[in-house]
């Protein structure tokens, strides 16, 4: 794979990045785990607006579907020992700027995602803990609540809790059906919306082992989804597991590189990347690289490439510009840095 870097920008401790119409262009949103701006850069990667300087603690964005130059945001998660203050937050772009209007309190929320069904907006949203009496205190368990997702989220949103008792509940993706999978010690959850409005979301355990993030992709083309899983909380192994004759999730495959050099995997998106489906990890210590992982026929097994190195990306995102070529953002962490990658098969 042959693999160019462009530096979009820097922002201090960039972390979470999303996709967003402006004026009927698409663009880029890039926010801060502290106390920092959240950027805007246009399809060719040059920073065009600030939509705000601040606060910051913006772990998660999603731009509402169908509506141009308005998304939501988490704000005042700047660490899950100082999180208590969190909330979500509606931004929109008004003939004066950006405004921003608060939607909901939610002490610790961390992740949340919009969700579609049989036409139904759904947002589901996710607490990393309860509170704590010290820090690294995780004796108060975190949750996951859900709500009908309004055309203008400035009425406020009513959420009704799906699920308590979830332990570090940090990991959060979506499976190319439109559901939620999330990611906690007590393990991975598989959160469906539900298919009318009088009925009730279905909540699936797919696996008890401690999860930091998970995703499902369909890797080695057997109609199957297999689950990638980061363990334990912020953690240092890389495995995939293979859904058995039984419907259970086994071992297949595990990153073999030591775990000293893949300290606290945090980066992570799955989908297809150039026809081949794909795993994208990242990691913040030791190495603090970025990888492409990905199921080799020839071999029957994973390999993988290194994408970047000392770069230690908290998140990462892949976009598709208007010529349909597919470009990797990484929000770079550990080097305050907003990167972009092309990715090109080589013959």
């Amino acid at each position: 794979m042959k693999i160019s870097k462009k530096k979009l920008g820097e922002l201090n401790k960039c972390y979470s990045m999303a996709e967003l119409m402006v004026d009927g262009e698409p663009c880029l949103l890039a926010a801060a785990e502290k106390q920092d701006p959240c950027y805007l850069f246009d399809a060719a990667g040059n920073r065009i607006d600030t939509v705000w300087d601040g606060p910051g603690g913006v772990m998660t964005m999603a731009a509402l579907p169908g509506q141009d130059s308005r998304f939501l945001a988490t704000r005042k998660f700047y660490s899950p020992n100082d999180a208590a203050e969190a909330s979500i937050v509606l931004a929109e772009k008004t003939a004066a700027g950006w405004d921003v209007h608060p939607v909901t309190d939610l002490p610790f929320v961390h992740r949340f995602g919009l969700l579609e069904r049989n036409g139904r907006h759904w947002i589901i949203a996710c607490a990393l803990k309860s509170g704590h009496e010290h820090k690294e205190d995780w004796s108060k368990p975190g949750a996951v609540y859900g709500a009908r997702l309004p055309e203008d989220p400035k009425e406020g949103i009513r959420f009704q809790t799906l699920m308590t008792g979830l332990l570090r509940n940090h990991g959060y993706s979506q499976t190319e059906e439109g559901q939620a999978l999330i990611a906690a010690e007590n393990g991975t959850f598989l959160f469906t919306p539900p298919a009318a409005e009088d009925e009730t979301w279905e909540i699936t355990q797919i696996s008890a082992v401690p999860s930091s993030d998970s995703v499902l992709l369909d890797f080695d083309g057997d109609g199957k989804p297999e689950l990638g899983m980061i363990s334990p909380f912020h953690g240092a192994a890389v495995t995939i597991w293979h859904l058995d004759q039984d419907g259970q999730y086994v071992p297949q495959w595990k990153l073999p590189l030591p775990e000293a050099e893949t300290e606290m995997v945090h980066a992570t998106w799955a989908g297809v990347v150039n026809g081949k489906p794909s795993w994208i990890v990242g990691w913040r210590k030791g190495t603090r690289s970025t990888i492409i992982i990905r199921w080799n026929p020839a071999r029957g097994t994973y390999g993988w490439e290194v994408i970047d190195t000392d770069a230690g990306a908290a998140n990462a995102l892949v976009v598709t510009d208007e010529h349909g070529q597919q470009k990797l953002i990484c929000t770079n962490r550990e080097i305050n840095e907003i990167a972009q990658y092309e990715l090109k098969e080589e013959d």
